[in-house]
């Protein structure tokens, strides 16, 4: 998982670049309220881009079942999610072991 997230920007070079050089680290707030109706757009790109990743696809199959319960934990504990670290856990521990994530 750590590894596709690291491969992400490689793969996503367009709309990463777009996103983390022009938009997001705006610290002028003229600047950011300008291009805030862009940043949808360009976050919807990067999320497109990875998700077609083939490890990342590879990791929904193969990981489906913890992150089901992960999420399923979420919405039980909205107040304190930190009860759902263990949760969490596994399915991270799931997506390290999917190969070519590692």
């Amino acid at each position: 998982m750590r590894a596709a997230v690291r491969r992400k920007p490689r793969s996503c070079t367009a709309e990463t670049a777009r996103t983390y050089g022009g938009v997001l680290p705006a610290a002028c707030r003229r600047l950011w309220r300008s291009r805030r109706r862009d940043c949808h757009g360009l976050r919807l790109s990067i999320s497109r881009c990875a998700a077609a990743h083939p490890i990342v696809q590879q990791i929904r199959r193969d990981c489906a079942g913890p992150f089901a319960a992960f999420e399923q934990c979420l919405k039980e504990n909205e107040a304190t999610v930190t009860n759902c670290s263990d949760h969490v856990n596994a399915f991270l521990l799931c997506a390290d072991r999917v190969k070519g994530s590692a």
